[in-house]
């Protein structure tokens, strides 16, 4: 279910270069359908909602990791919602699963803000 659209090494490339002092160390990418991801999302947070992406960070003082598991039907939604390409909508929930493995958080209208920002800074480093 991998979607062609997606570039991870040049996201997690691009991310290396923009925050050259963190090191990026084995990060997965799970490319999941809606249904799979909401139970990831009630049997480890408790949540009962249908969401793009959950990170799961095992990262250590020297080293970044992690896993994101991202819902391929919610990202072809959220495109549509936002007006976006399928293609940028990809590359921008990927960034946002680094970026929250390098400490950025999205819970507060000012954390999303940030988020957004440095979302756009991947992309735009990416020409998407």
């Amino acid at each position: 279910m991998v979607p062609q659209e997606v570039d991870i090494a040049s996201v997690f490339s691009c991310i290396s270069q923009l925050y050259p002092e963190q090191r990026l160390g084995k990060i997965q990418v799970h490319w999941l359908s809606d249904e799979e991801l909401l139970e990831i999302n009630k049997a480890h947070l408790d949540h009962d909602y249908y969401t793009d992406i959950i990170t799961f960070d095992y990262s250590t003082p020297r080293k970044i990791s992690g896993e994101l598991f991202i819902s391929v039907d919610r990202v072809r939604d959220n495109a549509v919602t936002h007006g976006s390409s399928v293609n940028q909508e990809f590359h921008r929930v990927v960034a946002h699963g680094v970026l929250h493995l390098l400490g950025f958080k999205d819970k507060t209208g000012a954390e999303s803000k940030v988020m957004r920002e440095k979302e756009n800074e991947v992309l735009q480093a990416l020409g998407i």
